[in-house]
């Protein structure tokens, strides 16, 4: 079903002050991304926000970059130039000569990198020798920096059309970093250094400091958009690439399989549960604040409190992508073009399964403050 097929009751202008979009890294797998995206955008949710880290950042960049009717064909032009087409069908056949297919596909993107993307470099012993954080990887990403500028509007970033943050981690503190629109003039440099994942990819210099990919420290930039968000009603669409349950690894190659989503999934659920208890404590103090008398309330110490509250709403919505059993630990760095083509579809059928709900329609009763909603039904960690 298509968004545009959606009962008009559920298409209707959400009652929220602003819509966030919130995407996870995730590397080859940021297509299923794109796929939610378009989904979004065919049922008239166009995000005012949208926060990114790794793959995400530059999707992210994409659509706060471009006018809402150009974002579709630009993220679609990224996609295709940065994974392969090879000259045979991808098997659908049979389990074995899928994965086998996908290994030759992610062999190829390990020797030769991918066009517009990344690309290795030309001296392998470049990266081995002391040299300046922005030469010592395994790839040049150079070729992104030509694509972004090609794909991505800068100036209306900056003119404030829709909001933009990128997650970063500084390398000589470990400190993490949100290169936010509403704070600074964003390039194509926040962008890359969002997904500047060592070792293979160098580290970017900003202002006289490198940085490295933010999933370092937290691959999933929600809590940036709770915290840092303006205090009013929103409605998130968090997109994961990283699902943190599954099942018990039986091989070595599982176990890194296992290790990677659940490092990558950055718990989730951990982080909007926490926030649902803040928030109801915040809500708490609000209502606390506005029984007291008058005179209690001109009280310096406790209109500090009172600044620490807050009344407005917040709906989570999740959509996670569920990995293939052909799908192995090489999940996101596996480029070929059949591989991006059913993540696209997997987050575009997911998107539209996510539209037919009007759970989130609405704000959450005052009493709640918070709703987390999954659709599809994982639990999340």
């Amino acid at each position: 079903m298509r968004a545009s097929d959606i009962p008009k009751l559920n298409r209707q202008k959400s009652a929220y002050a602003q819509t966030a979009l919130v995407l996870q890294g995730g590397g080859a797998l940021g297509a299923y991304q794109a796929g939610v995206y378009q989904a979004l955008s065919e049922g008239g949710y166009e995000p005012d926000w949208v926060c990114g880290v790794s793959i995400g950042a530059i999707n992210a960049a994409i659509i706060a970059g471009n006018e809402p009717e150009d974002r579709l064909p630009r993220l679609k032009a990224f996609w295709e130039r940065i994974t392969c087409a090879f000259p045979w069908p991808a098997p659908a056949w049979d389990t074995t000569a899928r994965r086998f297919f996908n290994a030759v596909s992610t062999g190829a993107s390990v020797l030769a990198g991918q066009p517009g993307f990344f690309q290795p470099r030309l001296s392998p012993a470049a990266w081995l020798q002391q040299y300046s954080p922005d030469v010592v990887s395994v790839y040049d990403t150079s070729p992104l920096r030509e694509t972004l500028e090609e794909l991505v509007d800068f100036d209306r970033i900056n003119a404030g059309k829709t909001r933009l943050s990128l997650g970063a981690v500084s390398v000589s503190t470990g400190n993490g970093i949100y290169f936010d629109s509403a704070e600074r003039a964003i390039t194509a440099d926040h962008v890359m250094a969002s997904g500047a994942l060592p070792p293979g990819f160098p580290a970017i210099c900003i202002d006289g400091e490198f940085y490295w990919d933010g999933g370092l420290i937290s691959n999933t930039p929600l809590v940036h958009v709770l915290d840092e968000g303006p205090k009013q009603d929103t409605l998130v669409f968090q997109v994961d690439l990283f699902d943190a349950r599954g099942a018990l690894p039986g091989d070595a190659i599982e176990v890194e399989e296992r290790r990677k989503h659940i490092t990558f999934s950055s718990r989730t659920r951990f982080s909007t549960d926490h926030f649902q208890e803040l928030h109801a404590l915040r809500r708490a103090i609000v209502k606390l604040f506005e029984q007291l008398p008058l005179r209690a309330r001109q009280d310096p110490e406790v209109q500090r409190l009172r600044d620490l509250g807050t009344s407005h709403a917040i709906s989570i919505v999740h959509l996670i992508y569920r990995r293939r059993d052909f799908e192995c630990m090489a999940i996101d760095y596996e480029f070929s073009r059949a591989s991006m083509e059913e993540h696209w579809r997997s987050g575009y059928e997911d998107g539209n399964r996510t539209l037919e709900q009007p759970l989130w329609l609405s704000p959450p009763a005052e009493e709640d403050g918070v709703r987390i909603i999954d659709v599809a039904g994982t639990d999340l960690d």
